[in-house]
């Protein structure tokens, strides 16, 4: 029983990873598109008689990177949990064999790998956008204060600053959440060199309740 709660523990952190993906890429994609398209991470902020204005944004591609590595752990996590639930309902057992849960634990390094260099991108790139507004603007005195000062069109900062951060922290987030799965996994494959070549959760006990 304590490996069905185990798998189910899984899928609840793959539904954590799926939302936590979603919502970074949203917030990086909605705050760039505010800026014309530019991505204004380790970008620099001016100042003028008009208002504030983006001096020189960095390579879209810079974004779009951040943004593929959420949507494609997003949709991972999507395609992996319904395959569980799926099996659980369809298959009288669900197994799980030592050389899946080593393919599932290198697969999770990965991810580990991209969510940390995603984090490490939003967080810098963020850092240093706000020494510029810092720079550039002696009025402001913290970076947040920025998105209540005038922008000159196309761009709008007014919420530029709660963008970044609502992005970097949903990577923090989905980065703990694959430690915690790594975790996991970590304690079916010790179950699976104790007992055998394979673990398995049978009828008898369901992962989820089929109906009569």
């Amino acid at each position: 029983m304590a490996l069905a709660w185990l798998l189910v523990l899984e899928l609840v952190l793959y539904a954590g990873c799926f939302i936590c993906g979603i919502m970074s890429a949203a917030s990086l994609t909605i705050t760039q598109g505010h800026f014309a398209g530019q991505c204004i991470l380790y970008g620099t902020i001016e100042s003028n008689t008009s208002g504030l204005v983006l001096d020189s944004p960095s390579h879209p591609s810079l974004c779009y990177f951040v943004s593929a590595i959420s949507v494609s752990v997003a949709i991972y996590c999507f395609s992996l949990t319904l395959y569980w639930i799926y099996t659980s309902f369809v298959e009288h057992e669900v197994k799980r064999e030592r050389r899946w849960l080593n393919v599932t634990l290198g697969v999770c390094l990965k991810i580990v790998f991209f969510l940390t260099v995603s984090g490490c991108i939003l967080r810098i790139g963020r850092d240093s956008l706000c020494l510029s507004v810092l720079h550039n603007v002696p009025s402001i005195n913290r970076c947040e204060e920025a998105e209540n000062t005038t922008w000159i069109r196309p761009y709008d900062g007014s919420q530029f600053y709660e963008g970044l951060y609502s992005a970097e922290k949903s990577v923090w987030v989905n980065l703990f959440f694959w430690l915690l799965i790594m975790a996991v996994v970590f304690a079916q494959k010790h179950h699976v060199l104790g007992s055998g070549s394979e673990w398995s959760v049978s009828e008898t006990q369901p992962l989820f309740h089929r109906p009569v």
